[in-house]
């Protein structure tokens, strides 16, 4: 061990692109955490505008970026989000990956642990929120992609997935009209 402040530290996210206000985020969890479990919200959808990239895209990108520094999970959807039923089924994840629970949830959204975690389960869980410094959000870096606006991607995303572009683009592409939900 790395005699950090904590021993695992999770996140919860899409990653529909990464970008650095991710990375920020990741890179603060690093710091903080002997392990970081980076858990791929729903990894079972792909294909459409909101969710053009397969789990496997996602998983390359963030070990593209993070390498051997993270663990990466599929986490599917189940229908239900940001509630406790939710919170439960994340921590099941955690522990049946890891063999113990999480001591950190590390989040730049609105607090989220009172809301996932309000059972004795979660009530351990320390939580880092971390402020958006950066003003980027997936949609618009989608939309760079869209646009053919390399330049401005480029400005979001980290230089290790720099040589992705035109990968990246073609599946935005592909998905970009189509609103409907597609299950893998």
């Amino acid at each position: 061990m790395n005699n950090k402040p904590y021993r695992l530290g999770i996140l919860v996210g899409r990653f529909q692109t990464l970008h650095s206000g991710h990375t920020d985020m990741i890179n603060r969890a690093i710091e903080l955490c002997d392990k970081v479990g980076i858990f791929v919200g729903s990894s079972n959808e792909s294909g459409t505008s909101k969710n053009p990239f397969s789990y496997e895209t996602r998983e390359d990108m963030l070990k593209t970026v993070f390498g051997n520094e993270v663990f990466v999970f599929p986490l599917p959807d189940i229908g239900v989000g940001n509630n406790s039923t939710w919170g439960d089924y994340v921590l099941k994840n955690v522990v049946d990956r890891f063999g113990e629970m999480p001591d950190l949830l590390v989040s730049g959204k609105e607090a989220r642990r009172v809301s996932w975690f309000d059972s004795v389960d979660g009530a351990s869980i320390a939580e880092l929120y971390i402020p958006k410094t950066i003003e980027i959000s997936a949609t618009e870096m989608r939309d760079f992609l869209i646009n053919d606006d390399c330049e401005s991607w480029k400005k979001y995303t980290d230089s290790k997935l720099w040589g992705k572009y035109e990968k990246l683009r073609q599946e935005v592409l592909l998905s970009k009209d189509n609103s409907e939900t597609h299950s893998i």
